[in-house]
């Protein structure tokens, strides 16, 4: 198998010689990947509003809306943090549907 030589960086000395970009600029991923198995329902009945969901959401998928917590299932992953941290337990994990 022959290996890859190692070669001194030399530093670009004009546009054309840097690096192409993989990717857009500036793109946000618009949707989840699709391989969520759980997503949370909120009991809005027993939430107090206390948004502990929004603070400990590592996808921010959690708002408020109309005086009351949603979550925005197109940026949740189904990780069940909002559902496990919920100082009320109203939060429950369901199988997403196919």
């Amino acid at each position: 198998m022959n290996r890859p030589t190692a070669r001194a960086f030399r530093a670009p000395r004009s546009d054309a010689e840097m690096p192409k970009p993989v990717g857009r600029a500036g793109f946000i991923t618009e949707t989840n990947a699709s391989w969520r198995t759980e997503r949370p329902v909120i009991d809005s009945g027993g939430c107090i509003g206390c948004l502990h969901c929004y603070l400990v959401c590592p996808e921010g998928a959690v708002f408020k809306q109309d005086g009351t917590v949603a979550i925005d299932l197109d940026f949740c992953k189904g990780c069940g943090i909002c559902a496990n941290e919920c100082p009320k337990r109203v939060i429950a994990m369901i199988a997403e549907e196919e």
